[in-house]
């Protein structure tokens, strides 16, 4: 079993580091140059301190593998440590945010995934999610917000 946990303070940069090699494993190469080059450990680091209390994490308490970020009715982020991929985190990761959703009353969920993302976009699919169409991402950087075309996903959530 998998244990999926709120994080703690003292993991901040491990989730940070996390977060970033997953981010350019899936995206350096699909997104434009200049968001690639904004992406920073120190960038990844203030949004995860930012967003430290709507994190949720697999793994021990200082041996984080894999989190998501659940914001307003948005499954905001979903990343997973290379060697932990294909264990099942990322579906257990998917599973407690979706789970999060529902008990604050959301009836359908949203994500946003990079336009050629096939991978995630396959995982977000046998998980249950609908590509709905495309819709315009405000990515949050050190210079301010950068647009991005993005697929926007679904999931309709049992309250």
């Amino acid at each position: 079993m998998i244990n999926i946990r709120a994080a703690e303070q003292t993991e901040v940069d491990q989730l940070a580091q996390v977060w970033f090699d997953a981010w350019r494993d899936a995206h350096a190469q699909i997104v434009p140059a200049e968001l690639a080059r904004l992406r920073t450990f120190e960038n990844f680091r203030e949004r995860m301190q930012k967003e430290l209390r709507n994190v949720r994490v697999a793994g021990s308490p200082g041996e984080p593998v894999g989190f998501c970020v659940v914001k307003g009715d948005e499954l905001y982020q979903l990343f997973v440590a290379a060697p932990a991929r294909g264990t099942g985190v990322a579906a257990a990761l998917m599973a407690d945010g979706e789970a999060l959703l529902a008990r604050r009353g959301v009836e359908t969920a949203w994500l946003a995934c990079a336009i050629g993302n096939e991978r995630a976009a396959r995982f977000y699919e046998k998980c249950g999610w609908r590509r709905t169409g495309t819709m315009t991402n405000e990515a949050e950087t050190s210079e301010g917000t950068f647009l991005l075309e993005a697929w926007r996903y679904e999931k309709t959530l049992s309250t």
